[in-house]
């Protein structure tokens, strides 16, 4: 009986032009995002400055995301040796900091976007900051950025082969996002077809 039911009520579900569903993602769904896309070089880093084999650098790691409020944070550590290259050496100063940024989730047609960043914390040194500032307040929400049909469309792909349906997302269009506890809640329309 069971199933008989699940189909019939995809198929039901899938037969309206476009029906409104409510999706939750985890803020180490945004983390693994945020890896993925920016801090997906040697060893998990992004250079802002130089890179593994130079003297001297300055590169973030360690990204992790947190909801706080309507808000979320994402913690990055850093590290660098800012100064002059002299025969294979950094002559400067060693700097290590963790720094946060805080983003307001924004829904834009099917991607999951960002607007209003906020950095919360950096780091005491004002040559660090003005490094590490446009890295928090731009390329951060910029690889955050999801499209959400291209990935629905992704885990869709094999629904064949897990439920012996083919399932096909036609249409998504995100209304809202907001966060709510422990989650980034969104709230769209999305036309699905069942073969």
């Amino acid at each position: 009986m069971r199933r008989i039911l699940l189909p019939l009520a995809l198929l039901f579900s899938a037969s309206h032009a476009a029906s409104a569903i409510e999706v939750k993602v985890s803020a180490q769904a945004l983390e693994r995002t945020l890896r993925a896309q920016l801090f997906n070089g040697p060893q998990g880093r992004y250079y802002l400055r130089g890179d593994a084999n130079s003297p001297c650098y300055v590169y973030a790691e360690s990204p992790h995301v947190t909801f706080v409020q309507d808000r979320i944070v994402v913690r990055v550590h850093a590290k660098s040796k800012l100064g002059t290259s002299v025969r294979g050496t950094c002559l400067g100063v060693s700097l290590t900091t963790d720094t946060d940024v805080s983003l307001i989730p924004e829904a834009e047609e099917e991607s999951i976007g960002f607007r209003d960043a906020r950095i919360e914390k950096l780091s005491e040194s004002r040559e660090l900051n003005f490094i590490l500032a446009p890295f928090l307040s731009h390329k951060v929400p910029a690889q955050m950025k999801v499209n959400a049909a291209v990935l629905m469309r992704q885990l869709l792909s094999r629904s064949t082969e897990t439920t012996g349906y083919a399932l096909a997302l036609d249409s998504l269009k995100l209304h809202s996002l907001l966060v709510e506890g422990e989650s980034l809640v969104m709230d769209a329309d999305a036309n699905l077809k069942v073969n």
